[in-house]
């Protein structure tokens, strides 16, 4: 299953052109696509346009759905924070590493494209889909 980041799904619902939004395209339909409740959260509050806001709560309810975070999961969060730090590597956005490490410990494919992602690669062994 692949987990698919908010920045892919806001340049995908903004009509942006380019190779991860692309790369979504490909997958929908053919492979398990998979969101998750924080993903959904930083989606659907940058709508202005209630319409469109309809239209992606729409398509998003019927994606495979997760609660990406639980006591568990935040503590060994803070864990691979504090591992990435001691290497002198700080992500900035306390969600990103959230949904790396749920893809991480659930064995999933994250599609992204986020900066904040690729110490989680590198460091911890994260999966991400190339486009």
């Amino acid at each position: 299953m692949i987990l698919v980041d908010s920045s892919v799904w806001i340049d995908f619902f903004n009509g942006v052109d380019a190779p991860h939004v692309e790369k979504l395209y490909q997958l929908l339909g053919k492979e398990p696509v998979a969101t998750g409740d924080l993903i959904v959260v930083e989606i659907l509050q940058g709508f202005h346009n209630e319409h469109h806001f309809q239209q992606a709560k729409q398509v998003l309810k019927e994606m495979p759905f997760f609660s990406l975070c639980n006591k568990e999961l935040s503590i060994i969060t803070a864990e691979n924070y504090r591992t990435l730090r001691r290497k002198g590597i700080t992500i900035r956005k306390t969600i990103d590493m959230v949904i790396g490490t749920f893809c991480i410990e659930n064995n999933m494919v994250l599609l992204h494209k986020d900066k904040d992602f690729k110490p989680l690669e590198i460091h911890l062994g994260l999966q991400v889909m190339l486009y």
